[in-house]
């Protein structure tokens, strides 16, 4: 053989392993039913949708909303049992590890939009983030409008205050930006009377009030500055296991079981401190349930 064909004979046999790679790498249901087993992406500190409780054990409404995905796949597959391998993931991390086949089934607290779909899959939207204002109930603040001269603080790291400056409403409004180092120093700050309001996540503001020393004294007011679907993850390109996920999710959205642990996890008390995150679904999430859809976040922009 020449070298030209010798060449070719083993671009050609590259081309076949890595078509074979691909395939395999993108059909999770045939890597779940020989391997009896798979991986779940889940959170450290995502409370309440997917957080650690020590010990190697994770909890949270994403969490045991995957371990039911994983039950009907089990069923599906006609498996005796899938064993799950809980493998933690940080938002860095998420992606690339979905990407190469480590995490089968990324749960936690991933927003869906049209960059990512680009590189992975989601499920049905399982959760929407709305960004809010969290204050000291004895403030009087409920809109954006009152926060003019006042100190609001936020996350390093994070857009809220610039979302919150775009915002049709804030116009003329002139605030002072304080950061946190994290969302509990910013909560901190909120709690201590050095800031007049905290921009964030819902679900953040909640967490951090249900832990707060005084609960009762503080409440989330204010517009919806933006929303952001959340949804479970995946490989791209790999149309069985979607449907397998969406199939899940959406029965249990039908059988009214996906409202029940909504409440379980942000209207009920939860472990470890037995607190009540105390954060109703919004209408933006019911809508999502009675019409399934996987739209990026793009979709929820105002046009």
């Amino acid at each position: 053989m020449s070298t030209i064909n010798k060449s070719l004979a083993v671009l050609a046999a590259a081309l076949v392993a890595a078509g074979a790679a691909h395939a395999q790498a993108t059909d999770t249901l045939a890597k779940v039913k020989a391997s009896g087993k798979i991986t779940m992406g889940v959170r450290e500190s995502s409370s309440p949708l997917s957080y650690t409780l020590g010990g190697g054990k994770f909890a949270g409404y994403h969490v045991e909303l995957c371990e039911k995905i994983v039950s009907d796949i089990r069923k599906q597959l006609g498996l005796s049992s899938i064993s799950i391998d809980y493998t933690p993931v940080t938002s860095q991390n998420r992606i690339p590890l979905v990407q190469n086949g480590t995490v089968d089934l990324e749960c936690g607290s991933t927003t869906n939009n049209a960059a990512r779909q680009q590189q992975v899959a989601f499920g049905l939207t399982t959760y929407i983030t709305e960004v809010r204002t969290a204050v000291n109930k004895a403030s009087g603040i409920n809109s954006i409008s009152q926060l003019n001269g006042k100190n609001v603080v936020t996350t390093t790291g994070t857009t809220s205050v610039q979302t919150l400056r775009k915002h049709e409403r804030a116009a003329g409004v002139n605030f002072n930006e304080v950061y946190g180092k994290d969302h509990a120093d910013s909560f901190l700050i909120l709690e201590s009377g050095r800031a007049d309001a905290f921009v964030m996540d819902d679900n953040i503001l909640a967490g951090n009030i249900a832990n707060a020393k005084n609960p009762a004294d503080f409440k989330i007011v204010g517009e919806v500055l933006s929303v952001e679907p959340i949804a479970v993850m995946f490989r791209k390109d790999d149309a069985a296991f979607k449907k397998a996920v969406d199939d899940s999710i959406r029965n249990m959205m039908k059988s009214g079981d996906l409202a029940k642990l909504y409440a379980k996890w942000f209207t009920s008390p939860i472990p470890p401190k037995n607190v009540n995150v105390n954060l109703p679904m919004g209408e933006t999430l019911k809508a999502a349930i009675a019409n399934p859809n996987d739209n990026p976040m793009e979709a929820y922009a105002k046009k």
